[in-house]
């Protein structure tokens, strides 16, 4: 049995390699070169390096200097893969196997910092050599992803070390349930999967709960496009899920736990089967949990890519065998959860912050952020954006802070034309709403919502049009169709959208549109229908005009809408060498070889684009 002296002693001898890679500057026997093994990274070719690393320092007879280390996401997935040197916290990016050579022999060879793998400020061409010098990471506060690059998420002890598990020592032997959830609640802890619910209240309803069987269950169904927040905290860091969940089961009085995970994540699942083996063994789960008589266990679930088995009681369901449909509520989970047992459900990232909150305290914590919305938030950054990655920030910060000075703006010159918060639930903010905070009421007041972290971004090419039924389709084949406003109002919306961006659409649909919206997300059963209509109302509402040049011009001011498109040739870059001809399926183009210009029938015209495809010259334009 594992007492609170074997964690001390295991902190103790992996702490001073730990520190050394929070301090770029203390000095270490060893090298240590932490290499990413997130799911970007990984499949950017990060496990091949780590192999070739590892026989590079071999043949080169520095193996004994040198640990190689996997870890986390360090959050900027478009330089992936991405290796970190300590001492200094030398940031390679964009790391090939052919880099491997040269890299081993400059930098720990001879002790030269290779250069050309450095990072480059794109604006100012300046190359950044540590970590912390990079503006991508100065200007983040990360709180939930705190141990994500830091640590070996596969050793147990490098979590210990970092002081996991002596926050569950300490609830264990000197806190009371009572006063572990008063702590949670003062913190001001809202759920980080998207409905915003105070934590601490949630977990009071579940201690209050009748019944001696109950049980903790963890969100980890990311379903979200462009989502990737709870993967990579799972992939870094997946003790402190484990950690948190204990500290739950005992505050709220459950002794077992489910993680229900997207089978999806493969990565995320093998590091938590590896989390709960290792937990176990240093009898971290189990029965007489360090010895204090309380006995917690964590179980998986593994989900099928359903995104409706986010919402909580459709997540239950599919825990228990069952096909994932949501049912009404009360009860609620925590009063009929799994089995018809009291069950506390949470999602990563918001138990990500339970252990910081019990050891720092809550005021510390309810410092940060604004006064409806306490903490960090932890967005992916996605679309139309220099830096694509996972990124943590106060709450109030501004998207405009997110998007141009995080993230970089955007990319090639583009003018920005709309942000989505919230993944396919939220609304399209525009230009005008950049300065708004990003916090649970703010985003809410302008028609978008929090979400959970997804953030896309959009530029001038983008149309809003095709945007919203983007995302309409993806709620309606997500419907599990039980309720019939969200299975059939989503369908008769996207059917109207699919008329407008097809060039036949009339002014009467943004009418239809909107009512269809009202009358879907008054009666629709879960969430997933209450929310799909935002991206139609918030670009109907935002960029009216765009819906209003498909109907009424029967144009897509975008470049977007093939049904709204024409393609003609440019008579003077037009070479005659006959290609489009040879791709056109309908013998809609004509002309001659080394003749005259060729020209395209828009009457037999498919829009299919194909002729453009091919053209050498860019002489087929669409318009």
């Amino acid at each position: 049995m594992t007492s609170i002296k074997d964690l001390q002693r295991i902190r103790k001898s992996i702490l001073p390699a730990l520190d050394s890679r929070r301090n770029a500057d203390m000095k270490f026997p060893l090298h240590q070169v932490m290499v990413c093994t997130g799911t970007g990274c990984s499949s950017s070719g990060s496990r091949p390096i780590i192999e070739s690393l590892k026989k590079e320092l071999a043949d080169q007879g520095l193996s004994e200097g040198v640990r190689v280390i996997k870890t986390g996401c360090f959050g900027f997935c478009k330089l992936g893969p991405i290796m970190v040197a300590h001492p200094g916290a030398v940031f390679y990016c964009n790391v090939t196997l052919k880099d491997i050579p040269e890299l081993v022999n400059s930098h720990f060879a001879e002790g030269k910092i290779l250069e050309r793998l450095l990072y480059e400020e794109p604006d100012t061409g300046e190359k950044k050599v540590g970590l912390h010098q990079i503006h991508f990471f100065s200007a983040q506060q990360r709180l939930a992803l705190r141990h994500c690059g830091l640590i070996n998420p596969e050793d147990i002890s490098e979590y210990i070390a970092a002081g996991g598990y002596f926050t569950l020592e300490k609830c264990l032997t000197g806190r009371s349930p009572e006063g572990i959830i008063d702590e949670v609640k003062k913190s001001g802890l809202r759920g980080r999967g998207g409905g915003g619910f105070p934590v601490g209240l949630k977990w009071e309803a579940a201690r209050a709960a009748e019944g001696k069987e109950k049980y903790v269950v963890c969100n980890a169904d990311e379903g979200d496009p462009g989502a990737f927040m709870d993967r990579s905290i799972l992939e870094g860091d997946p003790h402190c899920i484990l950690e948190a969940m204990a500290i739950a089961g005992y505050a709220v009085g459950a002794g077992e736990g489910y993680i229900y995970v997207r089978a999806e994540y493969p990565i995320a699942v093998d590091r938590l089967e590896n989390a709960i083996s290792s937990a176990r063994d240093h009898g971290l789960l189990g029965s007489n949990i360090l010895g204090t008589g309380f006995s917690f266990d964590i179980q998986l679930r593994l989900g099928a890519g359903a995104f409706v088995c986010g919402e909580e009681t459709a997540l239950l369901k599919s825990a228990m065998g069952l096909r994932g449909e949501p049912r009404p509520r009360p009860p609620y989970p925590a009063q009929c959860g799994l089995w018809g047992k009291p069950t506390l459900l949470n999602n990563v990232e918001t138990f990500a912050n339970i252990t910081e909150i019990l050891s720092r305290g809550h005021g510390w914590f309810s410092s940060i952020g604004t006064e409806g919305s306490k903490g960090t938030k932890v967005f992916s950054l996605a679309g139309k954006i220099v830096n694509t990655g996972l990124i943590e920030v106060p709450m109030g910060t501004t998207l405009r802070k997110v998007i141009f000075d995080i993230g970089g703006g955007v990319p090639d010159g583009k003018k920005f034309k709309a942000v989505q918060t919230g993944g396919p639930s939220g609304g399209c903010l525009p230009e005008d709403y950049l300065d708004s905070p990003i916090d649970y009421e703010s985003l809410k007041s302008v028609g978008s919502m929090m979400g959970s972290g997804g953030l896309i971004v959009m530029d001038e090419n983008d149309c809003m049009v095709d945007i919203a039924k983007f995302y309409l389709q993806f709620s309606q084949d997500e419907s599990c169709g039980k309720c019939t406003p969200c299975r059939v109002g989503t369908k008769r919306m996207l059917e109207i959208l699919e008329r407008i961006t097809g060039g036949k659409g009339e002014m009467s649909d943004l009418y239809e549109l909107e009512d269809l919206s009202g009358e879907i997300m008054d009666a629709s059963l879960c969430g997933l229908g209450q929310t799909a209509p935002n991206p139609v109302l918030s670009t109907i509402k935002f960029f009216r005009d765009e819906y209003e040049a498909h109907i009424v011009h029967r144009e897509c001011p975008a470049g977007v809408c093939r049904a709204l498109l024409d393609y003609a040739v440019d008579e003077e870059k037009c070479v005659s060498c006959g290609l489009c001809a040879n791709s056109c399926v309908v013998n809609a183009i004509s002309g001659e070889k080394k003749g005259r210009p060729y020209f395209i029938d828009r009457q037999l015209c498919l829009k299919c684009g194909a002729c453009e495809a091919k053209c050498p010259k860019g002489a087929i334009y669409a318009h």
